[in-house]
């Protein structure tokens, strides 16, 4: 299977939360072709969630995952140091209550 790459799917996935009228913007930009992705819930609570594609050896497919959790200062913190890491990684912030992503609906798997 080929892999997308990063900056036309994190342009894809923004359009497709556009839609459902779900506010994202991109906390951090990445390496366009082959940067990582991670995606931050944030639950405007206070706290926040962050998901990233990972091996599933069994079935080789790429679902996302839950990276981290917790209060969003410290969520924040880990995807600083995360991107001191990697400067290629791109993270997508979400700002929704009800924590929907559409992470692994069609066409965003």
């Amino acid at each position: 299977m080929a892999r997308l790459a990063s900056g036309i799917w994190v342009s894809a996935y923004l359009a497709r939360l556009g839609q459902a009228n779900i506010p994202a913007y991109v906390m951090m930009r990445g390496d366009e072709t082959a940067g990582a992705i991670l995606v931050k819930c944030a639950t405007l609570d206070g706290r926040a969630r962050v998901y990233a594609r990972a091996w599933d050896f069994e079935t080789d497919t790429r679902p996302w995952t839950d990276w981290m959790s917790g209060a969003e200062p410290d969520v924040d913190a880990a995807l600083r140091a995360e991107r001191s890491r990697d400067p290629d990684l791109w993270v997508v912030e979400i700002e929704s209550r009800e924590g929907r992503t559409l992470l692994g609906e069609e066409g965003l798997t």
